[in-house]
């Protein structure tokens, strides 16, 4: 590939290795940590982005990462976790030079030292992509950190500065993007379609998180491109950040999010026709569709409709082989990565009122 993008959690940062410097929230007092405690956790990390990305660094590929809810939570902020990926040659992520919205720099010091990036914050960076002469800009491909937790509850956004970097990338880069973060957006929800409570579970439809909890959806065939699956409630932030008004502003063709495990769609949003793209778990090291569907998503630009990339999921079954079920480590691969943490409940049920209040409106529209 040219370019092979993390879209977050990397790191597991709630895995015992970090017991020790475990910080469950960005906001709440992290227990102060010993400088040889930091040096180990900094090298542990280090060791790990090392064997993680080796398979890329030794044929020369370059590779971006952005961050999710869980890499923070090793005891490393996004800006110490960046200043590790950049260690590596092939890593084009780079540090913003300046406090403005945005600014350029050449990427001197890694595998394509020609490529001009708009940097904003760690996580957040523009890659703007040529024609095969180098005359002009086609697109750009962007990175987003979409934040981690809410305070209030749920998921977080990206930051102000992350949306204000979103919205004026027009000012000095054509009105097209293609964007990969960690979270899905609410609007995610309108390529889907829902089920009635009493045809869920023979239409395999599945409830909402959340703000869309004691509801069912099921993909919307009339959006979403053949060999798509919907595995589990598409977990957003309950509010909308202003985020997607932002995409619209800059040209975004496509959003691709990588958070949800059991999801892998690709479909077009009917109000924009932006493209939102769903990838499920990668390794497995955490919980996720069967071994043999878990893998990467390819996407292929062509110069003759760039704006509609050609994409399809790369699954491990078709790649290496599917497992045996006689086999022992089946389970394993798809049991969830051992922690002690406290069981969250994503599905935020309704209140007796409010399914009270949605039974009487369901009857009284029949």
């Amino acid at each position: 590939p040219d370019l092979v993008v993390f879209s977050g959690n990397q790191i597991a940062g709630y895995e015992k290795v970090f017991a020790k410097t475990f910080q469950r929230r960005r906001w709440q007092e992290s227990s102060n940590i010993s400088s040889s405690d930091k040096k180990q956790l900094v090298d542990k990390v280090h060791e790990f982005v090392a064997k993680l990305m080796k398979p890329l660094e030794d044929r020369s590929i370059p590779w971006v990462v952005t961050y999710g809810n869980h890499d923070f939570q090793c005891g490393l902020n996004n800006e110490e976790l960046d200043k590790i990926y950049q260690d590596f040659p092939c890593c084009m992520n780079r540090s913003a030079s300046s406090t403005s919205s945005a600014s350029a720099m050449q990427s001197t010091k890694c595998v394509l030292p020609k490529q001009i990036i708009f940097t904003c914050e760690p996580g957040t960076f523009a890659l703007p992509v040529m024609d095969e002469k180098h005359e002009k800009v086609v697109f750009s491909i962007v990175l987003v950190d979409s934040g981690d937790y809410a305070k209030s509850g749920g998921y977080g956004s990206p930051s102000k500065k992350t949306i204000e970097f979103i919205s004026g990338l027009s000012s000095y880069l054509p009105e097209h993007i293609c964007v990969f973060q960690h979270f899905p957006l609410p609007q995610y929800y309108r390529v889907l379609r829902e089920v009635p409570q009493e045809l869920a579970a023979r239409e395999h439809a599945i409830e909402g998180y959340r703000t869309f909890a004691g509801r069912y959806y099921a993909l919307d065939e009339k959006h979403v491109l053949p060999d798509g699956y919907l595995g589990e409630g598409i977990s957003c932030p309950d509010v909308d950040s202003g985020e997607y008004a932002a995409l619209l502003d800059a040209g975004a063709f496509a959003l691709i999010a990588g958070h949800d495990h059991r999801n892998s769609f690709a479909a077009k949003d009917p109000e924009s026709n932006m493209l939102f793209v769903a990838t499920p778990t990668c390794g497995f090291g955490s919980y996720g569709p069967e071994p043999a569907k878990r893998g990467v998503r390819l996407l292929e630009f062509d110069i003759r409709h760039p704006f509609e990339p050609r994409t399809q999921m790369l699954e491990f079954g078709n790649l290496v082989g599917k497992p045996s079920s006689k086999k022992a480590y089946t389970y394993a691969l798809t049991a969830e990565s051992e922690h002690e943490l406290p069981e969250v409940d994503l599905l935020r049920k309704p209140s007796l009122l409010t399914r009270l209040i949605r039974r009487w409106r369901q009857r009284s529209t029949r």
